[in-house]
């Protein structure tokens, strides 16, 4: 099931909306067939290693890290292809929470005589499909925010100096971390400092993100760095019913997505709106106004901090802008999950 969860990971980021699966086929004490989900949700992890183990399924036994699925989609049900080709056993980590297998893939395969084991390694499979469980069950993605610093907290100098304060290391880091998220929120202020394109580099040729900016007035140009390259990987934009006509017109015609939210955009009604659309992960790369409404509206699952061994002063641009927190009991509280180095800096990993 360790491998299975290995090969699932592989998923995160590419897979959305549905969830990233592994599975495992073993026969006679030796791997016969494996797989995952592969890019855009299809074909899935169970259909992949059946293919890979043919004949030799028969008889075996298939570890998988989310229940099979019982629903036809765009693809057969798991569970179908599973009794075809005459497994004798199915382990699994977790249920699968959509309402259209909930149980119903397990049932299958118990009322076609196949031995079924649930809830191997539980805990780490629903952690790992843990934006796919949230957008089932509350409607939003898993945000994970990702802050640069310095000791000292801060993101840039008196004169607006960011570039660079943690280390190449730390910024292919970052890079992977994209890849691994569906989408890569910024917020106005943001995009119009640093004009960023918001891609994985250094990777090859992989699947890029959503690239997304919450920009109630379309402030932000559409002759921009990412409205250049909206044609080449998909960049969505959340805006009012304010946001004037010509901003439109200028973004849908470099190729861009606009969400519109109506007359004024909340935070949480942008993640609903992400996640109707099927983005299960997102990280916020934005700056310290939209860090903080995150925190202040509870909708952060989890802080990736990257430290960098230099001190800018209390002039320079902290991290976080107004939180209002008066007393420590009302901040945001997260656990400490991991902490590493990379290169000069330190990355903390924490979880609400």
């Amino acid at each position: 099931m360790a491998h299975a969860l290995r090969l699932a990971r592989r998923g995160l980021g590419n897979v959305w909306p549905n969830p990233a699966v592994g599975a495992v086929i073993l026969r006679d004490g030796r791997i016969v067939g494996r797989g995952w989900t592969q890019p855009g949700g299809r074909p899935h992890a169970e259909v992949r290693a059946l293919t890979q183990a043919g004949d030799l399924a028969a008889g075996a036994t298939v570890y998988v890290s989310l229940e099979p699925c019982a629903h036809h989609g765009k693809t057969p049900p798991c569970s179908e292809a599973l009794i075809r080709s005459g497994v004798a056993r199915v382990v699994t980590a977790a249920t699968d929470p959509d309402p259209r297998v909930a149980g119903r893939g397990h049932m299958m395969l118990r009322n076609a005589g196949i031995e079924v084991t649930e809830g191997i390694m539980q805990t780490e499979a629903s952690r790992l499909n843990a934006g796919f469980f949230k957008r089932i069950n509350q409607g939003l993605p898993l945000v994970t925010l990702k802050l640069a610093t310095s000791v000292d907290g801060r993101i840039a100098t008196a004169s607006g100096e960011s570039r660079w304060i943690t280390g190449p290391e730390s910024r292919r880091v970052v890079h992977a971390m994209r890849m691994s998220h569906d989408a890569v929120l910024v917020g106005s202020g943001t995009a119009l400092a640093d004009n960023p394109d918001l891609t994985v580099r250094g990777f090859g040729a992989v699947p890029q993100p959503v690239r997304v900016v919450v920009d109630s007035t379309l402030r932000h140009s559409a002759d921009s760095r990412l409205g250049r390259s909206a044609r080449k990987g998909p960049v969505w934009l959340v805006h009012s019913s304010n946001a004037p006509q010509a901003a439109r017109t200028a973004w849908i015609e470099a190729g861009a997505h606009l969400i519109d939210l109506g007359e004024a955009v909340q935070l949480r009604g942008a993640l609903a709106a992400l996640a109707d659309r099927g983005i299960t992960r997102v990280l916020c790369e934005g700056g310290g106004t939209i860090a903080a409404a995150l925190l202040r509206e509870d909708l952060v699952d989890d802080l990736a901090t990257f430290t960098a061994g230099v001190l800018i002063g209390g002039d320079a641009t902290p991290a976080l802008s107004a939180m209002g927190v008066v007393h420590l009991a009302d901040a945001p509280h997260f656990r400490l999950e991991s902490q590493r180095r990379i290169g000069s800096d330190t990355l903390t990993i924490w979880a609400r």
